[in-house]
């Protein structure tokens, strides 16, 4: 039976098969090493938090489940105002408008977009489009980078040419590469070309959905058809931002917090805020009354809500509903705070 009264909870490990190779960060994060198998830290290079989203497609792949076995989406579904709070359900019903991983990207992902909120609402029957965050936590190799947005502008017909002879050349060329280190921040705006290289870690926020356009499919999915969410390829392309990134518009969505240092860092650029929002805490911090993910990157203390206590060391991942009210962080810790966007 699901608790009317839910608490923060650690939550397991929920890895989906994926199509592109990675996470040994997210065992080594976890601290499970060698205690897994090691096709599964090949082949597990994202990690769902919290995740009431499936995978494209998918009855119940990418479903986070509590440690009793069920699902967080149907505890949610069962107690909504409970787990997201009164002015959230009148503004997402019973969505928790949020989406967490951890990617680690063991290899460089393809270039890829994604639909804006108007266009999935035209075109893929959901009121949620796919804008997502990096939170850059670790990186290995020589040159860890990410890939943002064109550098100029581009003809329609280039990119449609580009797509259609899988010219990954060109595509990954006319993005801007932009090095990563751990505590950078990136804001990838709805329509927006992108790649995460290989050895960049992430905690990533997005809305929850799975909706990917991948213009560079060969190599990386089996075929066309997985490329474009079921449109066809000049429907999906219509997602594609071909406007130019310069120098004061990549300066808007990238941010160095690793030097900033107090209990609580906000993470992300300004114009996140409408999606999602993120904090990096240390030590001792109380929290405001929301539905929001935890990320233990390193220490151990200890949460405490509504006179309950709960321990937290390095790696976990917790779940924190609404009903707990205003918990308090306490030790040697630091984590990253991941909430669903506020109304203004």
């Amino acid at each position: 039976m699901i608790s009317s009264v839910p608490r923060p909870v650690v939550l397991p490990a929920n890895q989906p098969r994926q199509f592109y190779r990675g996470g040994s960060a997210i065992a080594e994060l976890r601290g499970v090493g060698d205690d897994r198998d090691s096709d599964d830290r090949d082949w597990g290079p994202e990690d769902w938090v919290a995740s009431t989203t499936t995978r494209f497609g998918q009855q119940e792949a990418g479903l986070s489940r509590l440690p009793d076995g069920s699902l967080l989406r149907d505890a949610v579904r069962a107690a909504p105002q409970e787990w997201l709070g009164a002015e959230h359900v009148a503004d997402f019903g019973d969505s928790t408008a949020l989406l967490v991983k951890l990617l680690d990207a063991g290899q460089r992902l393809p270039v890829h977009c994604h639909p804006s909120d108007a266009f999935a609402q035209q075109h893929l029957g959901s009121r949620f489009g796919k804008t997502e965050a990096w939170i850059v936590v670790g990186t290995s190799g020589a040159n860890p980078v990410v890939y943002l947005g064109f550098r100029e502008d581009v003809a329609p017909e280039a990119v449609a040419h580009w797509v259609r002879t899988q010219d990954s050349s060109a595509l990954l060329g006319s993005l801007n590469e932009i090095p990563v280190r751990a505590g950078d921040t990136v804001h990838v705006p709805a329509g927006t070309p992108h790649a995460i290289g290989a050895g960049v870690f992430i905690v990533e926020l997005q809305q929850p959905t799975d909706f990917s356009v991948t213009l560079e499919w060969q190599g990386f999915l089996a075929d066309a058809e997985s490329a474009f969410l079921g449109m066809d390829r000049e429907t999906a392309l219509r997602t594609v931002n071909r406007s130019g990134f310069g120098d004061s518009a990549l300066a808007s969505l990238v941010k160095h917090t690793a030097e900033q240092s107090g209990p609580r860092v906000p993470l992300l650029a300004e114009e996140a805020a409408e999606f999602f929002l993120a904090d990096r805490l240390h030590g001792s911090v109380e929290l405001e009354p929301s539905f929001g993910v935890l990320v233990v990157l390193d220490g151990s203390g200890r949460l405490t809500a509504q006179g309950e206590s709960l321990g937290l060391r390095r790696g976990q991942t917790v779940v924190v509903p609404h009903s707990a009210g205003a918990p308090a962080l306490d030790g040697d810790l630091t984590v990253v705070h991941c909430r669903p966007p506020k109304k203004p």
